[in-house]
């Protein structure tokens, strides 16, 4: 049975913290109080989603896994022909900047988001964007909720999937994310906390904000990839997997292999590793981080921690 609304958990839930609302942002070279960060209600990414955007971490002073956000975040606007303005030290500096201004040094949440920029007109057609690209950076302290990773995330399977790359890449981290909300709203209104999407073939695939694992007899099972964001967490627990000797395998699986896991997780960048307690009611496992979510947990904290991670 699902539960109430008030009880509804988040993989982006976190600690309560004041100083939030003090923060300093990046606004196109400026570093401007909260209340005066504002962009154009004919900005492109406003009135159309026409952007790309990273969430990073830092911690201890480093921004973890920057070479491979960069990568991405470059390779998005190369793929939607959107010139950042900045290369790959600018962003670096930025990014340094921001926090610097906000006395932050861990545990803490960049949002960078990069738009086409305002437009002449309120239009479509991306030749109106004539001034530059506009770009932002929130940064947050925020540190994820211990409560959602002892409860868990429960998930419902909606009939919105992740679609082919000839209508919208799904591996392009980019400000359209309409889809991937209707499927959060769809599950919410079933009474669950997020949504699990298939693919097109009706695979398992991926959630609404996060990418999707199981684990069925000691083996760690993710999609193969083709239909959801390649997120870089992903990545980093195929890699920890592999050097540690659990096995883990990129493949199609249906909804009756993730009813019958063991265990089941989600990663993304802000919580790392959020343990999956149920599928459409069914309990996975014991209902809650099982023991081979807990060892990656630790092995991906531990990466964290060193100083060429």
């Amino acid at each position: 049975m699902a539960e109430s609304a008030s009880s509804h958990l988040s993989t982006h839930d976190a600690e309560a913290d004041p100083r939030n609302e003090d923060i300093r942002i990046y606004l196109d070279g400026a570093i401007v109080p909260r209340a005066e960060a504002k962009v154009s209600v004919y900005d492109s990414g406003f009135l159309l989603g026409d952007g790309v955007w990273e969430g990073l971490r830092l911690y201890d002073g480093r921004w973890a896994f920057l070479e491979e956000h960069l990568d991405r975040l470059f390779e998005a606007a190369k793929a939607i022909d959107l010139d950042i303005g900045l290369d790959r030290a600018g962003v670096v500096a930025a990014l340094d900047a921001t926090a610097a201004a906000n006395g932050m040094t861990t545990n803490v949440h960049a949002r960078l988001m990069v738009t086409r920029g305002v437009k002449a007109k309120p239009f479509q057609d991306p030749r109106l964007s004539r001034s530059g690209p506009t770009v932002v950076i929130i940064m947050e302290h925020s540190t994820p909720s211990e409560e959602t990773f002892r409860r868990g995330i429960r998930l419902f399977t909606v009939p919105i999937v992740r679609g082919l790359p000839i209508s919208q890449d799904p591996k392009l981290n980019s400000h359209s994310k309409l889809n991937c909300i209707l499927a959060g709203i769809h599950a919410q209104k079933a009474g669950y906390d997020e949504a699990l999407m298939l693919d097109p073939h009706g695979f398992v695939n991926t959630t609404n904000s996060c990418n999707f694992f199981v684990v069925r007899k000691g083996e760690v099972w993710t999609s193969t990839g083709d239909y959801c964001l390649n997120g870089i967490t992903r990545g980093k627990v195929i890699r920890l997997c592999r050097e540690n000797a659990i096995p883990v395998f990129e493949r199609n699986f249906s909804l009756v292999d993730a009813y019958g896991a063991e265990e089941a997780f989600i990663t993304g960048t802000f919580g790392a590793q959020t343990p999956v307690v149920e599928i459409d009611g069914r309990r996975i496992g014991e209902g809650g981080a099982g023991p081979v979510t807990r060892r990656i947990r630790a092995l991906y904290k531990a990466l964290i921690e060193r100083p060429a991670a």
